[in-house]
Parts: structure tokens; sequence; C-alpha cells
């Protein structure tokens, strides 16, 4: 029983896609819960800014309308008086390590730090740096840094006079403590936790549904491929039985082709379609007489007219075939030389489609090794000799200089042989080249 590698490549993409989702939503739903923790740890030190900025600006409302402007040395003492009488609010998420005050103009009027704080002097920096913008009177804004890998939150809130309008402003840099970083971490991971569980239960649910459907659709492509392949091999075997006793020609010169065609490094798809060239070269001969077709001796000029007419009969038939367009190359110019010497086109050289350039030797390879009703088989080395007659003429010199290469083994292992190793030859190539493209295909699916 045939194996069939798309059903393997079905489960193989649904395991893939199903992890590749899980990483995909969990990363996003991290993201989120990083976002949603650090906005409420905004909003937190948000809360402790404005209360404690409003009760010093409560206690200092002299000081900002004295007549005469800020007085930094009252200022500075208030500020540290303030700082000192406070309790520390908001100590299990951190606490505030520098707090400076400016005028409306950006100047500053006074400081307090935490001078035992390691980044004090890059907190600090990291002010100075920053753009200073006036708040309006009920207006605050938070945003929260990292700095030499620790995590501050920043808090602008402004102070106002007893008419309302903003005459100062605090800024102060809360440093986030590893407690409140601990809880952020575990909100992450609980979060993460439930995405994963939420989309593996999802996927074990519906996993044998999809499986079971994409299994079936692997069966059925599996089996159209199969049937297009054995309909190709039972229509030109037909077609070649009208040449000769048997169908073995044409599996030989698809293995021919495809062996000169991996010598030369041809592109898999190009090789799919000398594969099904090679198999219907001949199909055109269906229109062919058999007074024609099958005369035992040379054909005359009228006689050769009418043969070369399967080339346009072969386009025809393939033409009503979209999976077939690509068989053309060969189909249609399989008899042109390099010289510009054959048919129908005249063509010449590297005009010639190079599938068809590769089909023109191993045809003429068989057809010389081979016994016809109306010829015997020649012998390898007189083959040999007959092909280096056409170098240039009918052959291309590189491709023939390739199958030079490889043409005792092809002989040695089919030449003349009507048994079914090239059959299987080529059954195993056909899986090779068809069946293994679309189990790829599933997996960039």
């Amino acid at each position: 029983m045939r194996s069939n590698p798309l059903h393997s490549s079905v489960h193989r993409m649904l395991v893939t896609r199903i992890l590749a989702v899980t990483l995909v939503v969990s990363a996003v739903f991290a993201t989120i819960a990083y976002f949603n923790g650090q906005q409420r740890l905004e909003t937190s030190v948000s809360e402790i800014a404005l209360i404690q900025v409003g009760r010093f600006n409560r206690e200092i409302i002299d000081l900002l309308e004295r007549p005469d402007g800020f007085d930094r040395v009252l200022m500075q003492e208030a500020l540290e008086d303030f700082s000192s009488s406070s309790p520390n609010s908001g100590k299990d998420n951190g606490h505030f390590v520098l707090a400076r005050i400016f005028d409306a103009s950006g100047e500053e009027l006074a400081q307090i730090a935490d001078e035992s704080h390691a980044n004090l002097a890059a907190v600090n920096a990291r002010v100075d740096t920053a753009q200073f913008t006036t708040l309006g009177p009920d207006e605050s804004r938070t945003v929260t840094v990292d700095i030499n890998d620790n995590l501050y939150v920043g808090a602008v809130v402004p102070m106002t006079n007893s008419k309302g309008l903003v005459v100062a402003q605090v800024i102060g840099a809360f440093a986030v403590s590893e407690a409140a970083l601990e809880i952020l971490r575990a909100d992450i991971l609980r979060t993460v936790a439930y995405v994963v569980a939420i989309i593996l239960f999802t996927a074990i649910a519906i996993y044998p549904i999809i499986a079971r459907l994409l299994g079936r659709m692997s069966r059925l492509t599996m089996n159209l491929l199969d049937a297009n392949l054995e309909t190709m091999q039972v229509l030109g075997g037909a077609i070649a039985k009208r040449d000769s006793d048997t169908d073995a020609h044409n599996y030989r010169v698809a293995v021919y082709s495809v062996m000169l065609a991996e010598k030369i490094s041809l592109p898999r798809r190009q090789i799919q379609s000398l594969i099904k060239g090679s198999l219907l070269h001949d199909v055109g001969k269906l229109g062919i007489r058999d007074n024609i077709l099958l005369k035992p001796g040379k054909l005359d000029d009228a006689e050769f007219t009418v043969m070369k007419t399967h080339v346009e009969h072969g386009l025809d038939i393939t033409a009503r075939a979209g999976w077939l367009d690509d068989a053309r190359d060969v189909v249609g110019g399989h008899h042109e030389k390099f010289d510009g010497a054959g048919y129908p086109s005249g063509i010449a050289g590297h005009k010639i489609p190079i599938n068809a350039r590769i089909f023109a030797i191993a045809d003429v390879f068989d057809a010389l090794t081979s016994r016809r009703p109306y010829k015997e088989p020649l012998s390898f080395d007189a083959t040999m000799e007959i092909l280096e007659q056409g170098r240039g003429n009918h052959f291309d010199p590189d491709l023939l200089d390739a199958f030079a290469t490889i043409a005792a083994d092809l002989y040695a292992g089919y030449g003349g042989h009507d048994d079914d190793r090239a059959r299987n030859r080529l059954e195993e190539l056909s899986h090779e080249y068809f069946r293994r493209d679309i189990a790829e295909l599933m997996k960039g699916m």
C-alpha cells in the first residue's frame, strides 16, 4: 500500500500551527498584561504624587504667592521639612528617590533626593534631559522608564496658588520595588498560563475534526494526483503500443530524460513538466493512420508530411487539459533540431525549450537501442556513435556531453528491456517529484 506523505504532513502542519499560534497569542497577551501592570503602577504612583503634592501645596501656599517671587531657600527648607514629616505612602510598590520643584519657566526652585539610592545620578540626568512642559491645574503626567535595568515611574504634578493658577510643578522619580515587579511578573505569567490553557484546550477539542477533514482532503488530493499520473501513463502507453509491441518505450524515455535532467540539476518544477511531456510526447500519433504509422519501410515525402502532423495533433490534445500545459514544450518541440532543421517550427539552439532538447537525446537513444516492428536494436557503442554524429546539428552539445556520462548505466539498467523495471523506476520518480511537492505545499499553508 502506498504511503501518503501528505497525510503525515497535514498532522505536522496542524501541530506546528497550533504551537505557533500559542506562542504568538501568548506573546501578545503577555505584552498586554505587562502594559496593564505598568499602567496600574503609573496610576498608583500618580495618585500618591497628587496626594503628597496637594498636601505640600497647601502647606506652602504663602510661599507660592510672595509678591517678590519665590524664595529658593525657604522653598528648599519647606520641602525638606515636608519630606521628613510625611509617611512613605505606597512603600510596598517602591518609594520616591527624587523630587524637584520648578517654576513656570522651568527654573529649579528646590529638590530632595535619596542620597543612598544607587542610580540617583542617572535618575537626575534623565530628569535634566526631559522636555519641560507646563501643565494645567487639573493635569498630571506619568511615564515608566528603565534606567540601568531598574524600573522607575516619573510623575509631573502642578502646584497652584490660591487663585488656581499653576505657578510651579513637581517632578518626582518613583523607584519601583522588587515586590511590585514580582507582582507584575506573576500577573504576566498567570495571563500567559490562562491563554496557553485556553488555546490548547480549544485545539485539543477541535483537532480531531480538523485533522479528519484535512486528512480526507489529503487522501482525495493524492488520489487525484495518482489518477492524473496513471491516466497519463495509460494514454502514453496506449500510443506507444501502436508504434511498438510494448509500452516500455514511454517509461524508458521518461526515466532517461529525468536522469539527464538531474545530471544538469534542472529545477524540480521543470522535471515535473519533463515527466508529463515524456509520457505524452507522441500523443498526437492517435491522429495518424496505421498505414503510415506502422509502415515497415521508409516513408515517402507525402507520408512524412502526414507523419509530422502528429506534433500539431499532440498540441491540440494537451491544450484541452490545464494540468498538461507544461507538457507542451516536449510535445511540441521534441522533433526540433539544434541547427534549426527540425519541425514543426524550425527553431534552433537555446530557443528550443530545454525539456525538448533533453528529451530529443533520450528519445533517439531509446529508439536506436530498442527493437521495433521494422528494425532490430543497435548496440550501445553504435548508438553512441550515431548520437555523436548529431552533435551540434540534431543535439545540444552540452546536454550530449552530460548524457554521455550516464548513458552506459542507463543502457545496462533499462536498454532494450521490455519488463517492468523502467515502469517501476518511473513510478518512484513520479512520487518523488509530484507527491512530495504536494506535501511541501501543505506545510506552507
